[in-house]
């Protein structure tokens, strides 16, 4: 479908109007819309065009026909749905307003309106993507208790929160049902609330309104407002209470409904029977006070805080939602025939040919066929510079193809690329919970019942000692207690700090598979790296060429590399690049034998070569003193030394490494700094690894370690008491991953030491543990910072809403005054752990 923007609305498919066509449509005031409510485009009220007035409001239209029509059947032009998210949207007053082919659409906001116009027939006749039925076998989990997962959607048994489903979201999830029923519930609860305050709170004020309305009338007036904020938009709170006491799992919404419910019930029956009430609960004129205005604005403020919450979720989905986007939703797929269209992602297979234009993202895993270019590979690396591609090279799907036309093999495709088990590692770690969250369930598992005993002792305490109306005081100090007690904030103090920080970590290129590898980190005070992929760039370069006895060293390095093409060794492929690097010409090869554990040798045209260590020398009968002192010199900077042959005498050597990463020494510093002990394990020899470590001052060396050798020595240190983690790149690395208390993965490495490890570091260096490590610690702070304010906030709470201050200051808290401290006291958990968006990493 094409779509158009014009200023006509009788041509094209799609026209987005926000100006009337002849001009005359300019907006008055800033984001203040008049819309003819039939047509749809927009009035200009000082125009003189037509008016009518329908139930004391003034609409607007572009003509006559249209004033017409809407006065003869009003009601259909009046309000419009959004076909996005199914909000009532007033269609005299929309912003957003588009036409197709002649149907009228009206939208609650940008946001929607910008998801119709990606895929109109998606959302036209009532097609809304966001109420089509998750994937076979989706599992569904609650995000307080992720131990609680069901085969389909429902409430959380133990806490009445609607569970959220598992996996890897979809592209376009549309708006959070929950959040759009929260919104609804909490503005009816808010417009209905508000002259409840003000009838309830007007004396207090100095507003005469009681005895405008009189006192009778004015009771049954909140009578009238409250009833709907409590029997319909509180039914969810109701329910979770319910949940909870069937379940006998009692938590914050065993208060609000205890509170609420004692709240209503009791102001119900004094409205309607007020002759059951003793004198004792009768205050000045001889009435019965009533609390519908508490009950019905602390249903709005906990509506205030749930939104607050629900809203806070979304935007720590961002970093999932983020790394979706950057995977393209179609691919150009080269048929058999050689013949090219462009055919959705989901529908690629393992094997297809596909092209990527200069410009577009790389669609899926997979590696180059044809062509050459240079990929931006930033998202996965974070390497600014673009890397050469050409035949027989990696691509990642995401990536961005810069200047050249390429031809791919696909070769992981949907839940199996890099990018899909990134968003599958971030959504598992956003839905997993610190072992800290434990004791703050066992705290909560006692504290309800202690508060319901709290206001109990309160009510009995009141209603024998406390002042006139004594039994009245006792409810209302009862009723206190179990408001300002509600848990809310204790619940969401964990949980908040570990989605903020999973998403941002993801952001920083640290990916956390749980939270529980999150705190534990946290704790580690001993770190253990492997050398190869770790500490070095896993991938040996030619470094140095030493010629003897007059040889050339352009002709040296071209026998020997001429030599190790036939050869499938890591250390052959460093010489044969660095050979090629500088231009050498390369000797056809005959007769070519390897020397397993010694090297290699053959004919290179019509001389005789050989190339290895100084077993291959011993074996030829050559001596190698000669240059014993430059040997031993290269071994001591950690340099392989391979010896070259030609025509049985010694010619010179080459040395090979794996070079050290350019930000491992300030990486192992900063790791230095912040505490921990850094000890490398390695399967290499012991003099390298001794050259590796004392270049970059590392504590300790344990060389010539096999796997198993590195589980033992995690064992090892535990027994000690130390608190282990363990960075390593390789399939080698992979039980010690497992073993530690925190694996830590380089993303550049094997998918099994991923899948071991409780941390992946998208970009494989040790940067990346710095940056974990400070979000770790700023994690655990801030979650400590959380529940100190919870605690201490329930402490003081508690009794002062108890009455413990009415003998010295005469304050006795109102019920609605504690629903307000209680919802603040959310709001401030939710702030403080939206700060970590912000941490220093």
């Amino acid at each position: 479908m094409n779509i158009k923007h014009d200023h006509d609305h009788h041509h094209g498919h799609i026209n987005s109007d926000d100006h009337s066509c002849c001009g005359h449509g300019r907006e008055k005031t800033a984001g203040v819309i008049t819309r003819d409510p039939v047509c749809g485009m927009t009035a200009d009220p000082e125009a003189g065009k037509p008016s009518l007035d329908h139930d004391g409001r003034l609409y607007h239209f572009c003509s006559e026909g249209c004033r017409t029509k809407f006065a003869a059947a009003p009601q259909d032009y009046l309000t419009a749905k959004d076909p996005v998210c199914g909000m009532t949207v007033d269609r005299s007053t929309a912003k957003h307003f588009l036409k197709v082919e002649g149907e009228k659409f009206y939208f609650c906001s940008a946001a929607c309106q910008t998801k119709f116009e990606a895929d109109p027939s998606a959302y036209r006749d009532g097609n809304r993507p966001a109420a089509k039925p998750a994937p076979k076998g989706t599992l569904y989990t609650c995000p307080m208790h992720p131990e609680v997962v069901s085969d389909r959607p429902g409430d959380c048994p133990k806490c009445g929160m609607a569970l959220e489903p598992m996996g890897i979201p979809p592209d376009d999830e549309g708006p959070n049902p929950e959040l759009v029923d929260f919104t609804r519930r909490l503005w009816v609860s808010a417009i209905l609330a508000l002259p409840l305050l003000a009838l309830g709170m007007g004396p207090m004020l100095g507003l005469p309104l009681r005895e405008m309305i009189g006192e009778p009338q004015a009771t049954y007036l909140e009578l009238l407002l409250a009833t709907p904020v409590v029997l319909w938009a509180a039914l969810p709170f109701f329910r979770r209470a319910w949940a909870s006491v069937v379940n006998r799992s009692p938590n914050m919404w065993t208060l609000i409904g205890l509170g609420v419910g004692t709240a209503y019930v009791y102001s119900l029956v004094a409205t309607l029977a007020p002759g059951i009430f003793p004198m004792s609960f009768r205050g000045h004129g001889a009435a019965v006070p009533v609390y519908f205005e508490a009950a019905a604005v602390i249903v709005a403020l906990v509506f205030v805080g749930q939104v607050l919450e629900l809203k806070a979720r979304e935007r720590t989905g961002s970093a999932i939602r983020a790394l979706l986007d950057l995977a393209p939703k179609t691919a150009r797929r080269i048929g058999a025939d050689g013949s090219e269209s462009d055919v959705p992602v989901d529908e690629i297979e393992a094997g297809d040919r596909l092209r990527v234009r200069p410009g577009e993202r790389v669609p899926v895993d997979g590696s180059v066929l044809e062509g050459q270019s240079t990929v931006d590979e930033s998202m996965i690396t974070g390497e600014p510079l673009p890397l050469e591609k050409s035949k027989g090279d990696g691509l990642t799907g995401g990536t961005i193809n810069k200047n050249g036309s390429l031809v791919m093999s696909a070769e992981k495709v949907g839940a199996d690329t890099v990018l899909s088990r990134i968003v599958d590692m971030v959504a598992k770690a956003q839905r997993s919970r610190a072992p800290i969250q434990g004791a703050v369930d066992r705290v909560s598992a006692f504290f309800v019942p202690a508060v319901v005993a709290a206001a109990i002792l309160a009510f009995i305490v009141w209603a024998a000692v406390g002042p006139e109306p004594s039994l009245a005081n006792a409810l209302l100090a009862a009723v206190a207690v179990l408001i300002i007690a509600c848990p809310c904030a204790l619940g969401l103090a964990t949980p908040m700090s570990i989605m903020i920080a999973t998403g941002r970590g993801a952001g920083e290129g640290v990916l956390i598979k749980d939270a529980e590898a999150l705190e534990r980190f946290s704790k580690v005070d001993t770190l253990i790296v492997d050398k190869t992929g770790t500490l070095t760039e896993g991938k040996p370069k030619l470094t140095d060429i030493v010629a003897f006895d007059g040889t050339d060293e352009n002709r040296l390095l071209s026998l020997a590399a001429s030599l190790e093409r036939g050869s499938e060794h890591p250390l052959a492929e460093a010489i044969v690049s660095g050979a090629e690097a500088r231009g050498i010409a390369f000797v056809e090869v005959t007769g070519f034998e390897a020397k397993t554990g010694k090297g290699v040798q053959g004919l290179a045209g019509d001389t005789m070569v050989a190339l290895g260590n100084a077993a291959m020398l011993a074996d030829l009968g050559i001596d190698s003193s000669a240059l014993a002192e430059k040997t031993e010199a290269l071994r001591g900077d950690g340099k392989t030394v391979m010896f070259v042959v030609v025509d049985s005498a010694l010619a010179g050597l080459v040395a090979v490494a794996d070079r050290i990463k350019p930000t491992t020494e300030a990486a192992i510093k900063a790791l230095h700094d912040s505490g921990l002990k850094i000890i490398m394990a390695t399967g290499d020899n012991e003099r390298t690894a001794r050259a590796v470590a004392k270049s970059l001052g590392i504590d300790e060396v344990r060389a010539d370690m096999l796997p198993e050798g590195k589980s033992a020595l995690i064992d090892e240190l535990r027994a000690k008491g130390a608190v282990i983690a363990m960075a390593g790149d390789g399939v080698n690395d992979a039980p010690a991953l497992a073993a530690a208390d925190v694996g830590i993965a380089m993303g550049t490495g094997a998918d099994v030491a991923m899948e071991s490890a409780g941390i992946t570091l998208v970009k494989g260096d040790l940067t990346g543990i710095v940056r974990a490590r400070r979000l770790a610690e700023a994690t655990m702070r801030n979650i400590r910072q959380n529940l100190g304010f919870a605690f201490g906030y329930n402490a003081l709470g508690v009794p002062v809403a108890a009455g413990v201050l009415y003998p010295i200051f005469g304050l006795l808290l109102s019920p609605m005054i504690a629903a307000a401290a209680m919802s603040l006291s959310s709001v401030s958990v939710i702030s403080n752990a939206l700060r970590l968006r912000f941490a220093k990493l």
